[in-house]
Formats: structure tokens, sequence, C-alpha cells
């Protein structure tokens, strides 16, 4: 793994970095979604045979930190091409590909991601949505309930995990689904939330959902790789929209520390205001050195490797982009609350990098006794 960027890499950062420049944080998100479609960005990360860009989740995330830096993330990209893309790309049938890739790689199609439930968040063993198959048709049943999944409005369709009922004994196992908006008995109730952000999020019911046998994504007792395959390019990705996050609310306060003058002398030369400045760009760097360990494992193929690595960047990205974005504020003072400088939106919002996908406690005890091998506490 190099430690310096690729020159690919560096032009993609910069084309990125107009994009997001030129649309800005009062961006409309279907515009900037439709022309990071068609300038290859959305898929950079899927198979060129299906249209993408043939790169992987480095890639994928230099997109979403850099709109991110210029105020305008695209939270679906998390989702859609990271989560939902690479599954159906690795697991997903030929047909499923065909189906699905080339929407997700141009933007005419999305697709939103459903498992956490209102009694498995982190317990992702407790999930109760399952799937069991109508002996006469053999299509399948999905009945189970899903809460803050996000976009499900704008989605053509969920991946849902849900679980089947081993025959060989008897229990549980974690399974994929593509289920389509419009499928009868999917239901959907928008979650009132506090966090301004432009995708919603939302509550899934799911009454005898009836699929067709073709809508379990790869091998039904494969399920957990499978998931898995999706989990780990979503905690880069959410690393990815934290310090994109972090580097935006820094340089709204750096700009101002430059500006902002007391007794004719600008503030940022003060060492009360520049020196916490300055170690969050450092905690943002470190926490974009270890995503970028994370994709470049991920890409390689080392499932377990990238696994430790992409929590422990999830982990790293969302304290420093609280502590980014806390600082930056501060700096600001009571101009850092107003709707003009765009930040106080962002306390908030930095708040989503330490819960989701998973809380930073769930990273300590995965790093405590999967690195460390201490005896578990749960």
């Amino acid at each position: 793994m190099a430690l310096i960027e690729s020159e690919e890499h560096k032009a993609l950062r910069a084309a990125v970095a107009a994009l997001g420049k030129r649309h800005g944080r009062d961006y409309d998100r279907e515009a900037l979604w439709s022309e990071a479609a068609k300038l290859g960005y959305l898929g950079v990360n899927l198979p060129e045979a299906y249209g993408g860009g043939g790169g992987g989740i480095a890639e994928l995330s230099i997109v979403l930190e850099e709109l991110g830096a210029a105020g305008c993330p695209l939270l679906m990209m998390i989702v859609s091409p990271a989560i939902c893309g690479t599954v159906i790309a690795r697991f997903g049938t030929e047909s499923q590909q065909q189906a699905w890739l080339p929407g997700l790689a141009d933007g005419t199609r999305t697709m939103a991601f459903g498992i956490t439930e209102p009694d498995a968040g982190s317990n992702s063993h407790r999930i109760t949505t399952t799937a069991r198959r109508d002996p006469d048709t053999g299509d399948w049943l999905l009945t189970g309930r899903k809460v803050f999944i996000s976009g499900v409005d704008i989605a053509d369709a969920t991946l849902i995990v849900g679980r089947t009922e081993d025959a060989r004994t008897g229990s549980l196992k974690p399974c994929l689904f593509i289920v389509p908006r419009d499928a009868e008995g999917f239901h959907r109730r928008a979650i009132e939330m506090e966090l301004s952000a432009v995708e919603k999020q939302f509550e899934l019911t799911l009454d005898d959902v009836r699929l067709p046998a073709d809508a379990l994504v790869g091998d039904e007792d494969a399920g957990l790789l499978q998931l898995f395959a999706g989990l780990n390019p979503e905690r880069i990705m959410t690393a990815a929209f934290a310090i994109g996050m972090g580097r935006h609310a820094l340089a709204r306060a750096v700009e101002y520390a430059r500006d902002r003058q007391v007794w004719k002398t600008p503030i940022g030369a003060h060492q009360a205001i520049a020196h916490p400045l300055a170690q969050a760009h450092i905690d943002l760097e470190l926490a974009r050195l270890m995503m970028q360990k994370a994709a470049h494992l991920y890409d390689a193929g080392d499932d377990i490797g990238a696994g430790e690595a992409a929590n422990m960047a999830k982990y790293a990205a969302g304290e420093a982009c609280v502590r980014a974005v806390d600082q930056s504020v501060h700096t600001l003072g009571g101009n850092g609350l107003t709707r003009e400088f765009g930040l106080a939106s962002l306390i908030t919002a930095s708040r989503v990098a330490r819960i989701a996908p998973v809380s930073r406690e769930m990273i300590l005890n995965y790093v405590s006794h999967q690195t460390l091998g201490l005896p578990k506490s749960y």
C-alpha cells in the first residue's frame, strides 16, 4: 500500500472537489446526483462490464470525502453503490447484476439497505425479520420491521437483511433479499428527525411480502459472508463522510480565523485559536490514512484485515469529525450558530458518524477482543 496518493487518485480528488465547489452547500441533491453520475463518479467502484469505473472503495471514498469537504455530501453513496452495488457485484446472479449494476452506476437506479431493527441495532444476531419459502410456488415471504433506513422514498428497491431457517439445524441464518419499493405488503413511515439532511429516515414494515425465488442475493448458506462484504464498505464510506464533513467545518473556521480581527490582530494568530484547529487537521489526516488502509485491504480482497481497519477508520473519523466541528463552531463564536455560516447544523450531523452504522463502543469491543484478544464483555 502506497502512503502517497497516485496521480490518478489526485486527479480524481481534484475533479470531484471542483464538482463540489460548483454545487456548494446549498446544493440540489438530484442535480448533484445526476451530474456525479454523468461524470462516472457514482459507479467508480462498480465493474466496467456493467458501466462502472472498474475501481474500488478507495476511489468511491475519495468521491464522497471531496463532496463532503465542499459541503454537499451524498449520503446515498454509502448505501447504493458502496453497500448494495458491492454485494450484488460480488455475489449476485448474472441476472441481478444485469438488472441493477448499470443503473446503480449511471445513477438512474438507487437502492436502499435495511438491516437495523427496533430490537436489533448493534446485535444483528437478534434480527427478527424472517423469510420463509412458499412450498407451492417457491416464492419467499418476508415478515418483519426495520428502522432508520435511509432514502427508501427515493430508492427503487431496498436490500433487506432477513433470516431463513437452516433445514439441518433449525437455527436462523442471515440472507439478503431485493425488495422492490412497490411490493405488496412493503410499507414505510417517515421518522421525524432533529437531524437536518436531504435524505430522510424511515421505519419499514414487511407484512408477508411475496418475492420471487430469484430475489435472494447470493448463496443462502453464505449470507453472513455476503452481509459483511457490504458492511465493511459501509464503515469505510462512513469514515469518508465524516472526514469530508470535518474538513468542510475546519475550512470555514480557518477562513474566519484569518479574517476576523480583534484589537487589530487576526484571531488565528492566537495559539488558543490556532492550536485546536491544527490538532483537528492532524486528527482528520490520521483518520484518512486509516480509511485509505481499510479501502486498500478491502479492494485487495482481504475481508478479515479490512474488517479490523474499517472499524478503526470509522472510529477515528467519527471522533475527528465531532472534534473538528465543535472547534470550528467555537472559533466562530456566535457566528458559528448562524445559518449564514452553516456550521450549527453540523453539530447534530457530526454525531451520526459516532453512532452509525455501528457505535464507537461496539468498535472498542471489537478491537479489544478481536485484535487484543481480551475476553468478551457481552
